[in-house]
């Protein structure tokens, strides 16, 4: 399976301006292919690919009129374009807004990638990063990198720059467990799980709410296209990349814990992109149930675990033993006067779910600890 590894770097000031150049050549040679590519069809109604302007990739480093020393590198320069404009033919067969590819400011353009480890680049044993035209980097390693390096980016976030290793790993399977639980994903608590366990959402937006405030103001009033204006959007930036480290930290934390206590894990397979248009689109957003259930998937496929998801319609207006209890948003407590189980909304929507979850499986096996209180 695939695994990303990310690192803080520590360049020295030349090698940041080096850093940059080669950004800033990267950025240079999108504009040119996408400016090619435009004045073909424009002119000629010719569709250009990837492979045209690759050929002529070795030509135009020779003239020296490209600054990225790696040949790969500016492959792969070619290969983000392709993907650009392939995801906008598909959004157009989907009937959904295209999106034309966009020429990209160097300020935007943040990234770089070396599609193999060792050509142009290499990890050194000393603890830097080798950058072909730019030198060894500082690195700093806080968790140890296990498996074969695929692609190695260099990229920068809010002034900080980063490595990121794709690495291909196998699978490293925890201890068997047969327990099982179902998750409830909610707005007034995180998660409630069939054990009546309650995850508490933190909130992170709405707590830095009064600090981007006073942020947006401060760029507000900045004239546009000033280095004031700049260096108080960076601020904004920062602000809101520490919401996302909280967030992130929240998440990857939470889904560790879950694949270390069950083997089974059931989740609702939501419509959140159709969530985040309603009229709790803020909390939605900030809950981001999306990125924790892509982070719940790969920590359970690492560890051998299961994770299901089960169909979300009814879950919160059926009881476990298969009555209806019809429910408004506001009721949030479940009274079922079939078999007579009153308890919270939310951990019965979990036990739901958990039942739903365990009546997808081929075989049940009769020994499963069921996680319900």
């Amino acid at each position: 399976m695939r695994k990303t590894f990310k690192y803080r770097l520590y360049p020295t000031r030349q090698q940041t301006e080096a850093l940059l150049v080669q950004r800033s050549e990267a950025c240079r040679l999108y504009n040119a292919a996408l400016q090619e590519r435009i004045e073909a069809y424009r002119t000629h109604h010719k569709s250009i690919n990837y492979y045209d302007p690759a050929a002529q990739l070795t030509e135009i480093r020779k003239a020296g009129d490209l600054g990225l020393p790696n040949g790969h590198c500016a492959q792969d320069v070619l290969r983000r374009l392709e993907k650009a404009f392939k995801a906008f033919f598909q959004r157009i067969q989907r009937g959904q807004k295209p999106g034309f590819p966009r020429f990209k400011s160097s300020r935007r353009y943040d990234s770089i990638t070396f599609p193999s480890h060792g050509d142009g680049n290499k990890l050194l044993s000393s603890g830097h990063l080798f950058v072909q035209g730019v030198g060894n980097i500082k690195v700093k390693l806080h968790r140890p990198l296990h498996g074969k390096i695929k692609t190695v980016s260099v990229k920068r976030e809010c002034e900080h720059w980063y490595v990121c290793f794709s690495v291909e790993t196998s699978v490293q399977p925890l201890p068997e467990t047969k327990a099982a639980v179902g998750i409830d994903l909610g707005l007034s608590s995180f998660a409630t799980l069939s054990d009546d366990a309650e995850i508490e959402n933190p909130r992170l937006y709405r707590q830095a709410q009064k600090k981007l405030r006073r942020a947006q103001r401060r760029v507000a009033r900045r004239k546009k296209g000033s280095k004031r204006r700049r260096k108080a959007v960076v601020l904004l930036r920062k602000i809101h990349q520490h919401i996302f480290n909280q967030r992130n930290d929240h998440h990857h934390k939470l889904a560790r814990k879950l694949v270390q206590q069950f083997g089974k894990i059931f989740v609702e397979d939501l419509n959140i992109q159709g969530l985040s248009r309603g009229m709790l689109s803020k909390a939605v957003h900030d809950a981001s149930w999306a990125s924790f259930i892509a982070k719940l998937a790969y920590k359970a496929e690492e560890a051998g675990r299961q994770l299901v998801k089960v169909d979300p319609r009814g879950t919160s207006q059926r009881c476990p033993c298969g009555a209806r209890v019809p429910k408004k948003l506001s009721d949030r407590e479940h009274v079922c006067t079939a078999c007579g189980l009153i308890g919270k909304r939310d951990h019965v929507s979990a036990m739901e779910i958990l039942r739903l979850g365990l009546s997808l499986q081929d075989v049940t096996k009769p020994d499963v600890r069921v996680c319900v209180s």
